[in-house]
């Protein structure tokens, strides 16, 4: 059985090219391109910062109906790709919801979340579509419908064998600039009280959803290594971090190998964790921010692609021809 392969992507609402005024065809097209062209194909992608529909994601874009979504359109894209490859498209995709910023009845913008499932190689069981959970820290209650809403996206999959695992993808807030801490130390991503928090949340939802059960979390964290964030998730938490296990980041260096970029800026915000059911095999496809690579100029973040094997538990269904559902 072949490793699963994981790609976690803050793809910007596809409109990087536009230097993030709008989403745009390019942009789309861009992305698709890519990753479709990834080999071996991934099992999972796990995408951040993926619109709606609103005028930020709708500007320049013929749309083939007025209610389409951009991941719909994406997909359409990503369909295109695989089909001029001579190949079926793979991937069916399932988002979530997390904040519509509207003036009046007009939808400026819009935030969620997209997972991408391989259905030649996983199967979905469970998800929370309908009801992402929220995980953000309010730290004014009547600030509540302005702030951007944070959520986390869960899916209980099956391997071809039959054997379980669970993946969370979220995409934690910038520290808040209304704590007094935030303006007492230098180090910012990762150190505010309203990431520790969500952090937090987060913690407890996976407890709760996965149980004993094999997992994988992956994410825009807005934290650097090091940072109270990802120290909560490694060490207090006692997950797995593979690009610490694999060497592919050094703690004693946490800005060696950045993940996002803004103007000069480099930064490591984007993370990969699990519970020690699953065995990190590589990390082949991950590049710094800034190095050249096939995803480079398509967002101001990286991806991160992995591949982990599930660990075989005592008991597992009978595969992709079991009916059975879990409840």
């Amino acid at each position: 059985m072949d490793p699963v392969r994981i790609v976690s992507y803050n793809v910007r609402y596809f409109g990087h090219v536009a230097k993030g005024l709008a989403s745009t065809r390019a942009g789309k097209r861009g992305i698709a391109r890519t990753l479709a062209s990834l080999r071996p194909i991934p099992d999972l992608v796990c995408l951040q910062e993926v619109e709606t529909s609103s005028i930020r994601s709708n500007i320049g874009r013929p749309r083939t109906r007025q209610d389409e979504t951009q991941l719909e359109s994406f997909m359409g894209y990503l369909t295109e790709q695989f089909h001029e490859a001579g190949m079926e498209m793979p991937f069916e995709a399932l988002y979530f919801r997390a904040h519509n910023y509207k003036l009046g009845e007009i939808s400026l913008y819009t935030t969620g979340l997209a997972i991408l499932v391989n259905r030649f190689t996983l199967r979905v069981d469970e998800h929370n579509a309908d009801q992402p959970y929220g995980i953000t820290y309010y730290r004014v209650a009547k600030w509540k419908d302005r702030k951007q809403s944070r959520i986390c996206a869960h899916l209980k999959v099956r391997d071809l064998q039959g054997r379980p695992f669970h993946v969370f993808n979220t995409h934690l807030s910038l520290p808040t600039p209304f704590a007094r801490e935030y303006w007492a130390i230098k180090d910012k991503m990762g150190w505010g009280h309203n990431q520790i928090q969500e952090a937090k949340r987060l913690a407890t939802f996976i407890r709760e959803r996965a149980g004993d059960e094999p997992f994988v979390v992956c994410g825009d964290f807005n934290s650097q290594p090091t940072s109270p964030v990802f120290e909560f998730m490694h060490r207090e938490s006692g997950l797995v971090a593979p690009q610490v296990e694999l060497g592919q980041i050094d703690l004693s260096r946490p800005r060696a190998f950045p993940t996002a970029g803004f103007l000069r800026l480099r930064m490591h915000l984007d993370h990969l964790f699990s519970n020690e059911k699953i065995r990190w095999t590589d990390l082949e496809g991950t590049v710094p921010f800034g190095a050249d690579g096939p995803f480079d100029g398509l967002s101001d973040h990286v991806p991160l692609i992995g591949r982990f094997e599930v660990a075989i538990p005592r008991t597992y269904g009978i595969g992709f021809g079991d009916s059975r559902r879990a409840s």
